[in-house]
This record gives C-alpha cells, structure tokens and sequence, in this order.
C-alpha cells in the first residue's frame, strides 16, 4: 500500500508543478491536460480505494 501512495504523491506533485509551470500556451490544450490530469489522480483514488476494500474483504474470511 505504501506504493501507491508514493506513486499517488507523485502525481499530486506533477500536478501541482504544471499548473504552476503554465508550459502550454494554448488554453484550450492546457485545459484539456488539466481535465485529463485530474481524470487520472481520481482514477487512481478509486484504484487505491479498492485494494482497500479487497484487503478488508480478506481480512473478514
């Protein structure tokens, strides 16, 4: 589990770093890759949220 919250925080970071680094000009494209970006870290929260509940479910059996 600590894996994927590593990877989480990395994300997160990345994130942060391209809305503060602005290096597409276009805002169209830039909001595209932010919306994708976001997609992307929610979809990795249901992913971590799920390994949670499988490790929950084994530990019930």
């Amino acid at each position: 589990m600590k894996k994927q919250l590593i990877i989480y925080g990395i994300l997160i970071i990345a994130f942060i770093l391209y809305n503060f680094l602005e290096p597409v000009k276009d805002q169209k494209a830039d909001t595209l890759i932010n919306i994708l970006f976001a997609s992307a870290l929610f979809l990795y929260i249901a992913y971590i949220a799920y390994l949670v509940l499988k490790k929950m479910g084994k530990k019930d059996k």
